[in-house]
């Protein structure tokens, strides 16, 4: 299965992006899903057809579908959220608000994980399209098996197996004084059978013959700020970036004096997002005059962005930005073929880190782990600028 997941800062447009290249791929014959996990879903207003939980076909060889947390919940945690809701209603909350709170925070982005590596299992379509939450939210996702691991091997799994020791020896003394029973055994299994299935997931998202992420962004100072940090943020978990898309650009023909300034504006962001995220290829896309709503207008927009493409093929196959850890020593590794490293000069400003090459400069927001350090050297090495990062030296 063929896995594409577009995701940007929210109001960039991303919705509309993954809705056109579902009709694309669906018209040269993919079965084809487009699932929304953005809490706050606009994806049926974008086919402009009811959409639901469950896959509902909006052409022929093309699905959409709303993740709905709640249904999802249910179905892959009852166990858990009915044991959540009786230990609050034992501490004297009411029934609606007990099973509202049984609802931990972020549930609904972890859901779009399970469900899409439920797809992946059954094979039921082609290509599955992810309309993701915005950036923030959906770059967290990428660290839950990493992140998830280390609790769940040292700390989750040995108190598993005590638990369900104990439990026939305590259960007599522990429900009359709290009010509500120590967890069986299938609530304790059910957030390990969890974790499984999204550590599985990893090796679907970093597996870049399969599963590309593409960029949907704006001309703007902000927007482009974050989609960098995102591209950061993706190469740091492994998760190829393969395509950028420039959303939004104000056409040569509108010439009212009102977009004068936004018009000189977005040739200088334009220009910078073809330097910043170079080598990645990027598409550009107008700000066109109506809405993008309804098949016909995301017609338009499917032959604006592909035309006579597939795409489902990868744009672009190699990492563009690695980032490496080895004992504790981190180094940033920078796909720049062709380019001899006495062309290179290097400063960091910030959690930016600024590449001058010759007459074109780049600008990189580094990731957490790389913002608080210094570049200590760098090197050329099979097309890739090596820079190391070490600990900032306090002068006395």
């Amino acid at each position: 299965m063929r896995v594409i997941l577009m995701t940007g800062k929210g109001g960039v447009g991303k919705t509309s992006v993954a809705a056109a290249t579902g009709l694309r791929c669906a018209e040269l014959g993919y079965r084809t899903l487009v699932l929304s996990t953005d809490p706050a879903h606009s994806l049926a207003d974008s086919f402009d057809v009811e959409l639901g939980h469950d896959a509902r076909l909006v052409r022929p060889n093309l699905w959409g579908a709303e993740l709905d947390a709640l249904q999802e919940l249910e179905g892959n945690w009852g166990a858990v959220k009915r044991y959540i809701t009786q230990v609050l209603q034992a501490r004297g909350l009411d029934g609606i608000q007990a099973e509202e709170l049984a609802i931990l925070p972020g549930m609904d982005e972890i859901f779009g994980l399970v469900r899409m590596k439920r797809h992946y299992d059954e094979g039921e379509y082609d290509v599955l399209i992810i309309d993701s939450a915005p950036t923030g939210t959906a770059l967290r996702l990428l660290s839950l098996p990493e992140v998830g691991g280390w609790y769940m091997r040292r700390f989750y799994k040995p108190l598993q197996n005590i638990s369900v020791a104990l439990r026939p020896l305590v259960e007599p003394f522990f429900k009359p004084i709290a009010g509500f029973s120590l967890p069986n055994k299938e609530v304790m299994d059910a957030p390990y059978e969890f974790y499984e299935q999204i550590e599985a997931l990893e090796k679907v998202l970093t597996d870049n013959t399969q599963t590309s992420v593409r960029l949907v962004t704006n001309p703007e100072k902000m927007v482009i700020k974050e989609s960098l940090r995102a591209h950061a943020y993706l190469s740091l978990y492994n998760v190829a970036t393969d395509l950028v898309i420039a959303n939004r650009i104000i056409p040569q023909e509108v010439t009212d004096p009102f977009f004068k300034q936004w018009k000189e504006n977005q040739e200088q962001y334009r220009q910078e997002i073809h330097d910043n995220f170079l080598p990645l290829p990027v598409k550009e896309v107008p700000l066109y005059s109506e809405e993008l709503c309804g098949l016909a207008a995301l017609e338009r927009l499917k032959e604006t962005l592909y035309k006579d493409e597939d795409p489902t093929q990868v744009y672009y196959k190699e990492t563009t930005l690695r980032v490496v850890q080895d004992n504790n020593q981190y180094s940033l590794e920078l796909y720049l073929p062709n380019i001899p490293k006495s062309q290179v000069q290097l400063s960091k400003t910030g959690d930016e880190l600024n590449i001058t090459i010759g007459n074109h400069r780049r600008n990189l927001v580094l990731p957490q782990a790389l913002a608080a350090l210094e570049p200590a050297g760098a090197k050329m090495e099979d097309d890739y600028l090596k820079i190391r990062f070490a600990e900032k030296v306090n002068s006395i």
